[in-house]
């Protein structure tokens, strides 16, 4: 049994409970929590802050072989997988690349857009938008206007060439939806080396 500031949450669904525990940065937040085999409740008093989530994490698995996993599309996903890429390459050249969507919820389109970018030729068509009204037929390139936002600085520039030749292998599941479902069908319908 949790109660939240003498609520109890028994019965709330975890999202009510996750919604309840939000509030301004630096207010704080009671909880009471009793568990199977504790005599006394235990009280925990948290302190809100902004979670800043890393969106982008990559490894080499084995020599000239490297992982990328995007957990989610935000704001700063693609120039952050810009800076995972040109860390692997460091070493030298890849051999291969495993981009990992699996469970990724998805997010900003623009992001989607940019990852895409990364591994396409410069114009090849990402994604489009269709509906009756004529402002709802839009259609998105790997093109600096339909991925970059506020910032002007063209972050796939910084991209090794080989990036766009390098043979990859996507991992998607269920779990994988809205901008990664992009990603992933742009490079399986682009001209992406995936095998």
């Amino acid at each position: 049994i949790v109660k939240l500031d003498d609520t109890p949450v028994k019965g709330m669904s975890l999202n009510d409970a996750v919604k309840r525990m939000r509030g301004k940065p630096k207010t704080s937040i009671v909880l009471t929590i009793m568990r199977k085999g504790e005599a006394k409740p235990i009280v925990v008093t948290l302190t809100r802050e902004v979670i800043k989530v890393q969106s982008v994490k990559s490894k080499l698995v084995e020599e000239g072989y490297g992982y990328l996993r995007i957990t989610s599309f935000q704001e700063n996903t693609a120039p952050a997988l810009v800076k995972h890429l040109n860390d692997l390459y460091k070493p030298g050249q890849l051999k291969g690349l495993v981009l990992d969507l699996r469970n990724d919820p998805g997010g900003l389109l623009n992001a989607a857009i940019g990852v895409s970018a990364a591994f396409l030729p410069e114009k090849t068509l990402v994604t489009s938008t269709d509906g009756r009204a004529p402002d709802a037929r839009h259609q998105f390139y790997a093109l600096p206007d339909d991925y970059l936002r506020a910032s002007r600085d063209d972050y796939i520039k910084a991209l090794p060439a080989e990036t766009r030749s390098v043979p990859m292998v996507v991992l998607i599941n269920g779990g994988s939806a809205s901008a990664s479902e992009i990603v992933a069908g742009a490079l399986h319908f682009g001209e992406a080396n995936l095998h």
